[in-house]
């Protein structure tokens, strides 16, 4: 929210925690659970979180519900904490105030993720951190490529607050209308920040941008 940063003045690493999102009731997915459908050998959701894992948060919370015992499994040995939903039908507010409530480790910056970006590495994730820390105004940063608003958004620490009370959803689409100066967009150089996996025509479409056969998961039903 400082406008004013001296751009001379030198920078501090950013240290950042992450909540991933791994409630959801995958409605769209002809009857599969995505998080668990296999994306190279893998299940989705543990793609997913071993890149988050490597891009070095302080600490990492995964927040689950539907099916959450079968997350809980797909994500075995893996540095995380996980914070159960009991209101995920809710929608997904609920389950941010949940993930958020229940960081612990002392952070600048919380990221907040969707466990289905599978396209998403180590890199990209780090790139956000980096630009938050080099945006020139703002405290919530919200990537985009070509107009289209992605994720994870990214908030300082300071809102974490109102963030598990309610009163802010730093994933609000009319956050950035309502307060311009709060909100900074990060323009990306490419489209990764703006692919999830809802559908099976979604699934279909991240298996050839990986180069993986439909053949190696004909069992899945979805390709």
């Amino acid at each position: 929210m400082n406008g004013g940063r001296d751009a001379a003045a030198p920078r501090s690493p950013v240290r950042f925690s992450a909540v991933v999102l791994a409630a959801g009731m995958s409605s769209r997915m002809a009857g599969k659970h995505k998080l668990l459908l296999p994306i190279g050998g893998q299940p989705a959701v543990r793609r997913t979180v071993s890149a988050l894992a490597a891009a070095g948060p302080e600490e990492l919370v995964v927040v689950t519900g539907f099916n959450g015992r079968d997350v809980i499994d797909a994500l075995d040995g893996l540095p995380v904490r996980f914070q159960g939903n009991p209101r995920y039908e809710e929608g997904q507010m609920t389950s941010v105030a949940a993930g958020v409530a229940a960081l612990r480790m002392p952070c600048s910056v919380v990221l907040v993720c969707l466990a289905d970006q599978v396209l998403l590495d180590a890199g990209d994730y780090r790139e956000l951190v980096d630009a938050f820390g080099a945006m020139p105004y703002g405290s919530i940063l919200i990537p985009a490529f070509n107009g289209q608003r992605g994720n994870p958004v990214a908030f300082s620490a300071s809102y974490v607050p109102e963030v598990v009370t309610g009163r802010l959803n730093p994933g609000c689409r009319k956050l950035i209308a309502e307060h311009p100066d709060e909100v900074f967009v990060h323009e990306a150089a490419h489209d990764r920040f703006t692919v999830d996996m809802d559908t099976p025509e979604d699934y279909a479409r991240i298996l050839a941008r990986l180069g993986i056969s439909p053949d190696a998961v004909a069992e899945t039903g979805l390709v």
